[in-house]
């Protein structure tokens, strides 16, 4: 697909798309081709792409404190148990979305412990 078609079905700014889409094929996640008949498409099947996999080349790490991954912390004192806090977090951020593909998010059809999780009371509630 061409990035202005992305652009406009989403209704993102096309620049803004253009940063993603080239930060995808930098992380091998998309492949882009240039000309009449040029545009991006996936590098692999929409199955084997999580959503984990596009935040990580977008982003960077998924989970990160003060810019710093979780193993790389420390603490002492009263703070020491902030690093298994951080730690259990980035697993569970992990679980959820490496385990959501991009097929999923585009048939709408998310794991049924995604829906699960957000379907709790006070899912949508922000303190």
């Amino acid at each position: 697909m061409k990035a202005e078609a992305i652009a406009e079905a989403q209704d993102i700014p096309h620049k803004f798309l253009e940063s993603i889409l080239n930060d995808m094929r930098r992380g091998g996640l998309v492949l882009s081709q240039r000309g009449g008949n040029g545009g991006y498409r996936l590098a692999r099947p929409a199955e084997s792409i999580s959503v984990a996999d596009v935040i990580r080349v977008v982003d960077g790490p998924l989970v990160s404190v003060r810019g710093v991954r979780p193993p790389e912390l420390s603490y002492t004192g009263p703070a020491e148990s902030l690093l298994p806090l951080w730690i259990a977090l980035r697993s569970n951020v992990r679980e959820i979305l490496d385990g959501v593909s991009l097929a999923d998010v585009a048939s709408a059809r998310l794991p049924a412990e995604v829906s699960a999780l957000s379907d709790a009371p006070g899912a949508w509630v922000n303190p």
